[in-house]
């Protein structure tokens, strides 16, 4: 390849008995953006990782620029030109944009002239690559695309020639993407080269030169973003055809299942919700847009039981929802959180003892015995069994620890404890918060099949989501939270995604019919 800037020449790395890199090879170009995509667990941040020098490889060898990459330093790749902007940012909300920047790179002791010195290097980036940003601001007080700004800005201060990126469109809004998409194409004028990791298939072909995908830890294909379709690489990632959903419309809404009269909650950003009324109907997913902090942890947690509103109220059946998280599951709400490793799942617990966790307390898993309850362990074992069958949960047995897990096997577990309940019922609500969050393609497909499907048998579907494609894919009504408020939820045909971006940016002229 004419004028590499990158090699990765046979890079392999285990965990025990897993291997999570085999003999993998690839090359980058100046001014080029290689795209690397996979399924969850395929090896991809393990990838990128040793190439930032966070892991150590087995066996292979890396150069930037021609010149041998230390392993296992990551001082060594900044310096070396490798910079990184996680999907989580890591800016300090307290300090200003410039503190962000310069954090690391000048003693506290440093003289103002170097400070302002910064500023106008920092000035300097923003103006050549179109970042807009005021030094002083407080990254606290910035917007979400605020904020990827500030990171990506960090990275070139340092001096970085190559970026990795780590799905960089997750948590913005379409407005925001696009102007990503145009600092992307500048970036690429100037001769940086960009690793671009998506789950996005239509971003990834859209700013992408070429794509590399990786499978069981394997590289299994390179090609020209141009001689591929979405579908080719949905296919390629996981080894067969990938159907989505197709968008139905309900069979049949029935009455209300769960409504909300002007609940409000104390605090501020994700904790916020101001007067938010809502019902939600039997035989319909109800989709919340949103940028990611604007309440929409306030409205799941008032509805799994996990925040308690501080105005208005919530029914459920008619009857004020009974307090608790455990009552709720015991009602008929199922939970899928946001936080699957937090607050959706138990770590050091085994497989088994998490698919049972929430209704352990039930007479399917416990019986009482002289004012003790003992644990039905061989049918709480069945039922885990039957979860990790049907929801396809890899990566270990039923005693393997749940932090053992790939992110999307353990949202798998998660999802199949809260839709598969010990009698086979339909969950009367289902609080759905993020539930593609992180996935890869096939298994988005499959839980958002799961959503349509206890849509189809009764259940009341409330989906909160980042994802503008999957609210409008799923959402047979659709509403926007923007700074704790939610707008009326009406009709997706009533919605333009234009709309709903202007929405999810606080225009709420946006929002009304």
């Amino acid at each position: 390849m004419a004028d590499t800037v990158l090699r990765l020449q046979g890079i392999t790395k285990r965990f025990g008995p897993l291997v999570a890199n085999d003999g993998i090879s690839l090359a980058l170009a100046r001014g080029e953006v290689l795209a690397l995509l996979g399924e969850n667990g395929a090896g991809k941040s393990t990838l990128v990782s040793i190439l930032f020098g966070h892991y150590e490889a087995d066996a292979g060898s890396i150069e930037v620029f021609g010149r041998p990459l230390p392993p296992g330093q990551p001082r060594a790749a900044l310096a070396a030109g490798v910079g990184m902007v996680h999907q989580h940012f890591t800016l300090a909300d307290n300090l200003s944009v410039l503190d962000n920047v310069m954090l690391g790179t000048l003693p506290l002791w440093w003289p103002a002239s170097g400070r302002d010195a910064a500023r106008r290097r920092l000035l300097a980036e923003a103006r050549r690559f179109g970042l807009a940003v005021q030094p002083d601001a407080l990254v606290g007080t910035l917007t979400v695309g605020e904020r990827q700004r500030v990171e990506i800005l960090k990275a070139l201060y340092r001096g970085a020639r190559i970026l990795i990126l780590d799905e960089p469109t997750a948590v913005l809004t379409p407005q925001e993407s696009e102007s990503l998409f145009a600092t992307l194409a500048q970036m690429v004028a100037e001769g940086l080269s960009i690793i671009f990791i998506s789950h996005k298939l239509a971003e990834v072909k859209r700013v992408s030169h070429r794509i590399a995908v990786l499978r069981a830890g394997r590289l299994v294909a390179e090609a020209a973003a141009a001689d591929v379709t979405a579908a080719q690489l949905a296919a390629c990632m996981v080894g067969r055809a990938i159907e989505a959903p197709a968008r139905t419309p309900p069979a049949r809404v029935g009455e209300a299942v769960c409504v909300l009269e002007g609940v409000s909650t104390p605090g501020q950003g994700r904790d916020r919700l101001a007067a938010v009324s809502l019902a939600l109907h039997a035989g319909e997913i109800v989709a919340v847009a949103g940028v990611s902090g604007n309440g929409q942890e306030a409205l799941a947690g008032v509805l799994m039981g996990t925040h308690v509103p501080s105005a208005g109220r919530v029914r459920l059946g008619g009857h004020t929802m009974p307090a608790g998280a455990a009552a709720r599951v015991l009602a008929g709400v199922a939970r899928i959180p946001e936080d699957r490793q937090g607050m959706g799942a138990v770590g050091d617990l085994p497989v088994w003892e998490n698919a049972v966790s929430e209704r352990v307390a039930s007479a399917a898993f416990s019986r009482r015995v002289a004012g003790l309850r003992w644990l039905r362990r061989r049918a709480a074992r069945a039922h885990a069994a039957r979860i990790t069958d049907e929801f396809d949960v890899r990566g270990g047995g039923l005693d393997t620890p749940a932090r053992a897990l790939s992110g999307g096997n353990l949202q798998k577990l998660i999802l199949g404890r809260a839709l598969l309940a010990p009698d086979g019922a339909t969950p009367r609500l289902i609080v759905a918060h993020q539930p593609t969050w992180g996935l890869d393609v096939g298994a988005v497909a499959a839980v958002q099949q799961r959503l349509v499907a206890a849509r189809d048998a009764g259940a009341a579907v409330l989906l909160v989501t980042d994802d503008l494609d999957e609210v409008m894919a799923l959402g047979d009504r659709i509403a926007v939270m923007h700074d704790g408020c939610l707008t009326e939820a009406r009709a997706a045909d009533a919605w333009t995604r234009e709309a709903i971006g202007l929405a999810m940016a606080g225009a709420h002229a946006a929002s009304r019919p």
